[in-house]
């Protein structure tokens, strides 16, 4: 299974092998998931798409 390297708005980098890759241009690449460190639903992006800007 593939794991994505990820960032919460919190800041917080974790993996998730749950992060959906479908993209809606209105959307862009952030995604809701579970911070582990947070324990609340984070919009995240993954670290890649973060390295491009």
């Amino acid at each position: 299974m593939e794991r994505t390297v990820v960032r919460c708005a919190e800041g917080h980098v974790f993996t998730t092998a749950s992060f959906p890759m479908q993209q809606a241009e209105r959307l862009g690449p952030g995604r809701l998931v579970r911070c582990p460190r947070c324990a609340r639903l984070r919009s995240v992006v993954p670290v890649a798409a973060l390295e491009k800007h």
